[in-house]
């Protein structure tokens, strides 16, 4: 976040170093109000662009087998561009190199989802996948024990969780 702050603010000066530059050469026949009115735009677009990027930028940082499984966009009134590019705010990952099996129930698979939200700390939350069944389900000491004692959730058919899980 406070990067960002930085690179907002070194926006709105290379902006108004710009408008600057073109007053001197011009010989001052530039407007008074051209460099804050050209700091402010570079400042909110700088801005803008950091918010509509965030999602495809976690996304191309996460580390190796670590693959998103699902980007929730939003769109919003006061972001009146959302309604034509939706904007990524949270993102579900899932940590494929790790993926863990059971031998006693070979269809079942423990994995290790992350959560990721717009400034929010990350959450990773182990989660169970059987694939035959295509159902979740949280992880407890039961459900480890027993994978017939968890509370199964369905998942639909075209769930990306279930093809980066469950292929072979």
């Amino acid at each position: 976040m406070f990067l960002e702050l930085i690179a907002t603010f070194a926006a709105g000066l290379g902006a108004a170093g710009v408008v600057l530059l073109l007053n001197r050469v011009t010989r001052g026949r530039l407007p008074r109000w051209a460099m804050p009115v050209a700091a402010g735009v570079a400042m909110i677009g700088t801005a803008v662009s950091s918010e509509m990027t965030w999602a495809s930028r976690t996304a191309d940082g996460l580390p190796q087998g670590v693959a998103v499984a699902e980007t929730v966009t939003e769109s919003a009134w006061y972001r009146p561009w959302t309604y034509l590019w939706p904007q990524g705010t949270r993102m579900m990952a899932v940590d494929t190199a790790t993926v863990r099996r059971n031998e006693a129930t070979p269809d079942t698979r423990l994995v290790d989802l992350y959560l990721l939200a717009r400034w929010q700390p990350t959450q990773r939350v182990p989660q169970l996948i059987d694939c035959v069944a295509k159902t979740r389900a949280d992880v407890s000491d039961a459900a480890l024990a027993d994978p017939a004692a968890a509370a199964w959730q369905p998942l639909s058919d075209e769930n990306t969780l279930l093809e980066l899980v469950c292929k072979e």
